[in-house]
């Protein structure tokens, strides 16, 4: 079972990688996870951009190898919320006037991320 964390704007977010790992569920959300923050530092960094297109290239990779001809939409649809999720706490980190809400989601911001870096690394 994934465990969820509710943030205020009512975006759901996969935080934890689950007891039962699920290798294409795992990599599916990375790669949507990835994306927004991709997208992200395309406005406010380029070089922060660059070096996560990097390593959201890489994860594509193993995604690629990994999925079948019927899990096309599914891993879309994983990827699509979780960019949709990630984006949410991103903006809310970066936007919140709420300092301690602003806190709190760039706190599992940072989670998320790097949660798919150390998958990366390992």
């Amino acid at each position: 079972m994934l465990s969820t964390t509710s943030i205020p704007m009512g975006h759901s977010v996969l935080s934890d990688v689950p007891v039962h790992f699920d290798a294409l569920n795992f990599f599916a959300v990375c790669a949507g996870r990835l994306s927004a923050e991709m997208e992200f530092y395309w406005i406010f960094d380029g070089a922060t951009a660059e070096r996560i297109e990097v390593e959201r290239a890489s994860v594509l990779e193993i995604l690629d190898a990994m999925i079948s001809p019927n899990q096309v939409s599914e891993v879309l649809s994983l990827r699509v919320e979780a960019k949709m999720a990630q984006a949410a706490l991103l903006t809310q980190a970066n936007f919140n006037p709420k300092q301690r809400m602003a806190r709190h989601a760039r706190t599992l911001a940072v989670k998320n991320v790097e949660s798919c870096r150390t998958r990366l690394l390992s």
